[in-house]
C-alpha cells in the first residue's frame, strides 16, 4: 500500500514504520494516524512480522498533534467526532510487541504515541513533554493517564501543569524509557532489540505483552492469577517443548509459533 505520511518496511520479521511529515516535525494529523493504524493492523495480520518498530526523524519523533487541524474545531466538532478515540483504541488493540525509537522531540501527541508502544528506546537528544496546557487544553491521548502510571503523580503533574520537557536522562531515571543510547546508534540498538524479540515464540511474546499490561489494570492478586494461568496454558504449545528441549540440549531454540 502507498502511504503519504509514513514509510513502512518489512524485513527479517520486523515491521519498521517511520513517521514522515518532515515539514511539520511529524505532527500527528488524522491522515497520519489513520495510515499508522492501517500499517499496524497489516503488521498484526502479517505472519512474517514478529515485532514492530515506530520511529520518526533524528530531529523529531513527533512534535505533537497537528494544531492547525484542531484550531478551528469546537466542542461539538471534537465531541461528536470523538477526536483521536478510534485511532488510539486501534493502536491499543495491536497484540504484537511495539518498540518506539525516539530521537528529538516527542511532545504532546508524540509523547502519547510513544507511550502507547510497549517500551521506548531513546536517543540522547530525546525530549518528552505534555505542553497542551500552553494551548488551553489538556492531553487527550493518555498524557495524564499513561504518564502518571509510568513516572508517578509528582512528575506527571509537573509536566502537565508547567508544560516543561523531560530530557532523555531524566526520562530513563523516571521509568518513561527503557534505555538511552547515542543518537547515531538509536536505530541499530532498536533493531537489535526488535530482532531479539523476533527470535522468540510469537505466541509467548504476545502473552508477555498481555501479562505486563494487565499489571496496570488490576490488583496484584488478580494479576498474579492471570499470569500463572497463562504460564500454565503455554505448556500446551509446541514452542514450550522446543524451548525447554533446546535449553537442555544446549542449542538455540527454533520456534514455530505453534
Amino acid at each position: 500500500m502507498a502511504y503519504e505520511t509514513i514509510i513502512v518496511d518489512v524485513s527479517d520479521h520486523i515491521c519498521l514504520i517511520k513517521l514522515n511529515r518532515p515539514d511539520a516535525l511529524n505532527a500527528l494529523n488524522l491522515e497520519l494516524l489513520k495510515e499508522l493504524v492501517t500499517a499496524l493492523q497489516d503488521a498484526q495480520k502479517n505472519d512474517k512480522v514478529r515485532c514492530i518498530v515506530i520511529t520518526g526523524s533524528e530531529k523529531a519523533f513527533a512534535a505533537g498533534a497537528d494544531i492547525k487541524m484542531m484550531s478551528e474545531q469546537n466542542f461539538v466538532d471534537v465531541f461528536l467526532g470523538d477526536l483521536f478515540t478510534e485511532e488510539s483504541d486501534a493502536i491499543g488493540r495491536i497484540r504484537k510487541p511495539i518498540i518506539a525509537a525516539v530521537s528529538g522531540y516527542a511532545l504532546g501527541g508524540g509523547c502519547e504515541l510513544a507511550m502507547m508502544c510497549d517500551f521506548i528506546i531513546a536517543s540522547e537528544t530525546a525530549k518528552f513533554g505534555q505542553p497542551e496546557i500552553n494551548l488551553g487544553v489538556v492531553a487527550g491521548m493518555g498524557g495524564t493517564q499513561r504518564l502518571t502510571r509510568l513516572v508517578g503523580k509528582a512528575k506527571a503533574m509537573d509536566m502537565n501543569l508547567t508544560g516543561r520537557f523531560m530530557d532523555a536522562a531524566e526520562a530513563e531515571r523516571a521509568g518513561l524509557v527503557s534505555r538511552v543510547v547515542p543518537t547515531k546508534k538509536l536505530m541499530d540498538e532498536t533493531m537489535s532489540a526488535a530482532q531479539k524479540i523476533a527470535e522468540k515464540s510469537l505466541i509467548t511474546s504476545m502473552v508477555v505483552k498481555e501479562c505486563v499490561n494487565r499489571a496496570l489494570e488490576t490488583t496484584l492478586t488478580e494479576g498474579l492469577l492471570f499470569e500463572r494461568r497463562v504460564f500454565h496454558s503455554l505448556f500446551s504449545t509446541e514452542d514450550q517443548k522446543e524451548g525447554m528441549n533446546a535449553f537442555m540440549e544446549k542449542r538455540e531454540a527454533q520456534f514455530r509459533d505453534k
